[in-house]
């Protein structure tokens, strides 16, 4: 018997794409103003500016990314519609939205405080590496870990 989802094809078939391989390129942050979003991702998380496009109308393909990163962007989608403004840090329904992993835990933490990063906690020693939860400049939560 074959395990079959209603809209999809029998598991048996999806051999067919083993060789595809896939890739989360970008997650959209919901943000009010695209200067103001650009500024505290590389000054206060030290991220690189990596695109900055005008699309027209106001619009911009902003994408930001932690310094020699190789894991998904950040694109910065200016909120358009009332319904996305009110999303504006909420986007994860008060949970940690994204986590920031760093090789120099201690180095990042006191820059991001000298930048006047909002932290809802002290960092704490957990079973797999140091973790702190602290805030973007919309209200998302975000972890800045390190792995042991």
């Amino acid at each position: 018997m074959q395990t079959r989802n209603q809209n999809s094809a029998p598991i048996a078939n999806w051999s067919k794409c083993a060789n595809m391989t896939q890739t989360i390129a970008a997650v959209s942050l919901l943000i009010r103003e695209y200067d103001e979003a650009i500024d505290f991702f590389t000054r206060a998380l030290r991220f690189t500016l990596i695109e900055d496009t005008p699309l027209g109308g106001g619009k911009r393909w902003v994408v930001v990314a932690p310094e020699g990163a190789s894991g998904a962007n950040l694109l910065l989608a200016r909120a358009a519609t009332d319904e996305q403004r009110k999303s504006i840090g909420k986007q994860s329904g008060g949970r940690v939205f994204l986590f920031l992993q760093t090789s120099d835990f201690i180095s990042d933490y006191e820059h991001m405080r000298s930048q006047g990063v909002r932290f809802v906690e002290a960092p704490r020693e957990e079973p797999y590496g140091k973790v702190v939860v602290f805030l973007d400049l919309y209200g998302n939560k975000w972890d800045l870990i390190q792995l042991k």
